[in-house]
């Protein structure tokens, strides 16, 4: 039976959602309006005042707010409420340039929490359930946003944060862990030590898992499902877990609408593009009070999707995201997706454990891919490798239209990540 933690916001009316959006979203704009002069400057800059937005019919008129805009505004520039309000700070890594702060209120920290425990509450989640949360903690989002929504779904909740594989295996067998909450390349790492050290499915307490915080394929999902003998569930962040989740269907993440208004545009233009289209997400917060975001462009590709769902939830569905705007790679006058080369690898039975190394030789773009081989295919059998490699070079043809190199390494020679994975490095100084 379908588990819903607030059913009657879940399960709401088209039309009751569109009222909390159209009622929310006036709100909000006035309030960036009056306490963010950065967003102001925008709205003026664009010709646009509080009194243009009647409704989410109007949303198209307002500014688009980027990563770089976050960053400009180190640390606190977007925050729209006095800093005594505040009760929480959260901050990326800054690995990619200046970091980006977060700040929440009280309201906001419960917002967040409900939307986690809707999360919980859709892979099954109750009471009854141990919740293994080996997110990270600390400044990134992931291992605290999950913890609160597992405590206020009201189950066992194992704080263990990332690494120390041993350890959360032998949390796992020993608390009886239902629910994991990791990044997906980690819970393929633990399925995989878990595997060799003779765990079979049946074996493993756990039943469904949460992985986000990264891309992965839906080959993954059903490599991650075989080897814990799981459900394995989608989760997508945006300044903390919950802004959508999947639930028992897993045919896309459905959206807390009653939070966050999506939309899809083109990527080139920012044209909002028509329901069912194909293109860059970007979503509205209508109630934060402390960290406001309007029409944050995501970078992430994917489509929404508004049919009947099987769940009984009608907020809208977003599809796994099928790469980024942002890191999208260009060889060779090609469009190439790190999850296009997953998938031909996964379809080949090859773990979801590979670095994609693009560099420039002579001004031409080279492609190497370095794939991990499992224990039971590794050989010293040269001709053999160089067999599979060749299959693997005509598959990542086939799927992009450009040829790759290929080199199958050895097991467990690609370092493991427990946190998000490195898939590219790119040398090319482009």
């Amino acid at each position: 039976m379908e588990r819903y933690f607030q059913p009657e916001i879940e399960c709401a009316s088209r039309e009751q959602i569109k009222a909390w959006q159209d009622e929310r979203l006036v709100k909000q704009v006035r309030h960036v309006w009056d306490n963010v002069p950065s967003y102001r400057k925008k709205m003026e800059e664009k010709g646009v005042t509080p009194e243009d937005i009647q409704s989410s019919a109007d949303l198209y008129k307002l500014p688009f707010t980027s990563k770089a805009d976050l960053r400009d505004n180190y640390p606190d520039g977007l925050v729209a409420v006095p800093r005594s309000k505040c009760v929480r700070v959260h901050a990326t890594s800054g690995t990619t340039g200046k970091r980006v702060m977060a700040f929440y209120t009280q309201h906001d920290i419960d917002l967040w929490t409900d939307c986690c425990a809707r999360a919980i509450t859709a892979v099954g989640g109750s009471e009854e359930d141990v919740c293994q949360i080996a997110y990270g903690y600390g400044m990134f989002t992931g291992g605290i946003g999950l913890d609160q929504g597992s405590r206020r779904v009201g189950c066992l909740t194992v704080p263990i944060s990332s690494g120390n594989t041993d350890r959360q295996i032998q949390f796992i067998r020993d608390l009886g862990t239902t629910i994991l909450c990791c990044t997906p390349s980690y819970a393929a790492y633990l399925g995989e030590s878990m595997h060799e050290m003779g765990m079979t499915p049946d074996q493993i307490p756990l039943k469904a898992g949460i992985f986000g915080a990264e891309a992965w394929s839906e080959e993954m999902r059903q490599d991650i499902q075989k080897t814990m003998g799981i459900k394995a569930y989608d989760i997508y962040e945006l300044s903390g877990p919950g802004v959508a989740f999947e639930c028992s269907a897993q045919s896309g993440m459905h959206i807390n609408e009653d939070h966050f208004i999506a939309e899809i545009i083109d990527p080139d233009t920012g044209e909002v593009l028509p329901e069912g289209s194909k293109g860059e997400l970007v979503f509205t917060s209508i109630d934060k009070e402390a960290f406001p975001l309007l029409r944050y462009r995501t970078r992430d590709i994917c489509i929404l999707k508004r049919e009947k769902c099987s769940c009984g939830r009608t907020l809208v569905k977003m599809c796994k995201p099928m790469g980024r705007s942002d890191d999208m790679l260009i060889i060779r006058g090609v469009n190439v997706f790190p999850s296009q080369i997953e998938t031909v690898l996964l379809n080949h039975g090859y773990p979801a454990n590979y670095q994609i190394i693009v560099g420039r030789v002579k001004s031409t773009d080279t492609l190497d891919v370095h794939v991990e081989m499992t224990t039971e295919m590794f050989t010293d059998n040269v001709g053999e490798i160089e067999r599979r490699q060749k299959q693997l070079v005509d598959g990542l043809r086939a799927m992009l239209g450009l040829a790759a190199k290929v080199t199958l390494v050895a097991p467990k020679s690609i370092v493991r990540s427990e946190g998000k994975a490195v898939r590219v490095i790119d040398n090319r100084k482009i």
